[in-house]
């Protein structure tokens, strides 16, 4: 499976005291050890970086994020989150602006969006955005 992983759930599964077994982490931590492709994108790295207060964290997330297949998004790629976050808009689903380009690179990629944000769920009902499911 190719993922992209959303914040949500590296936030889960880079936190200094024992992150819980949230299904999703163990899903990142099967693939990340397996031969699953694991992408990132910029604004999901800045969000992290973000939060990143202790220099070891940002080295530990710099070390971590240097591993992945980075997918940049290009106009097209905005053009399509634009789209994507009217249409979800005009169901009455309010969807971030990052988000969206996050759903429209995980679209454009072909690949499968690892998440714990309920947005994206919500999005997904009027979008073909693949989602990774629990099994």
């Amino acid at each position: 499976m190719s993922l992209l992983v959303d914040t949500s759930v590296w936030s889960l599964a880079l936190r200094r005291d024992q992150p819980e077994l949230d299904p999703a982490v163990a899903a990142l931590r099967r693939a990340l050890a397996g031969q699953d492709l694991v992408a990132t994108t910029g604004v999901v790295l800045q969000e992290i970086l973000q939060g990143a207060v202790h220099g070891t964290t940002r080295d530990r997330v710099l070390e971590h994020f240097g591993r992945l297949q980075y997918v940049a998004p290009d106009r097209d790629d905005h053009v399509a989150a634009a789209e994507l976050r009217n249409g979800c808009r005009q169901h009455g689903v309010q969807l971030g602006t990052i988000d969206a380009l996050i759903a429209a690179l995980t679209i454009r990629h072909g690949l499968t969006l690892l998440t714990t944000d309920q947005d994206f769920t919500f999005a997904a009902r009027w979008v073909p955005l693949p989602l990774w499911r629990a099994p």
